[in-house]
């Protein structure tokens, strides 16, 4: 494994470089190595316990955009002009309910877990639902999972960034009626996935027209 070597100031830059892209440059397509660059950062993402409660969906038939214009206010002209345009899934509670056979299936053939292993891991992962973070109900299990599928979203756009590509996050969407959408034209079994973001990528139409502000850092640090 090689140790990763890249300057604070690239990495720093990027950050400074980034920003929520209104409008892209059609003219401009990401190539099929960017995206998968871009969907590798999603897929090494770290999750709770490991289980990776994400899914992503790759939007690029334009009649599929279209359709997802009437339910998400906020993509519009995101949908008309990125390359390339990204649903973020987190997995509902037939899912992730730590007696669930999706569990099981992850640690055993995807974490090659020993049977002795396996049975503490899913002691503890029971514990930390019903007992640590109290997760009784399906949408604190999905409000749960999003979290991680965010860690996600933060890791693919990062890493847009540190190649000079452009992004935009987007929750501006009415949640009942995307799901009914994927349901419906997605082939998205709404029942065990969610819709928890979409994300834009691409590259910009226009520099934005203020530069990036954030309160300092010491106002948001306590050291004890």
């Amino acid at each position: 494994m090689n140790t990763p070597n890249i300057s604070k100031t690239d990495i720093i830059d990027a950050f400074i470089f980034r920003h929520a892209t209104k409008e892209f440059d059609t003219t401009k397509k990401l190539s099929d190595d960017d995206v998968n660059f871009i969907l590798q950062a999603a897929n090494l993402s770290p999750s709770s316990f490991g289980f990776e409660p994400w899914h992503f969906i790759v939007v690029q038939d334009q009649k599929l955009r279209e359709l997802l214009k009437p339910v998400a206010w906020g993509a519009p002209l995101k949908l008309d002009t990125a390359s390339h345009f990204i649903l973020g899934l987190s997995m509902k509670a037939p899912m992730i309910k730590w007696n669930e056979d999706y569990i099981t299936y992850m640690m055993k053939e995807v974490k090659k877990f020993p049977e002795d292993v396996i049975e503490v891991y899913l002691q503890k992962y029971r514990e930390f639902q019903e007992r640590d973070f109290n997760l009784d109900t399906d949408n604190k299990l999905f409000d749960w999972a999003s979290k991680q599928t965010y860690i996600a979203l933060g890791n693919m756009m990062t890493v847009a960034a540190l190649s000079g590509i452009d992004s935009c996050p987007i929750e501006g969407f009415h949640q009942e009626k995307a799901e009914k959408l994927l349901s419906e034209k997605f082939n998205v079994n709404t029942k065990k996935y969610g819709l928890s973001y979409m994300v834009a990528f691409g590259y910009r139409k226009e520099e934005p027209a203020r530069p990036k502000s954030r309160r300092n850092c010491k106002d948001i640090v306590t050291w004890k």
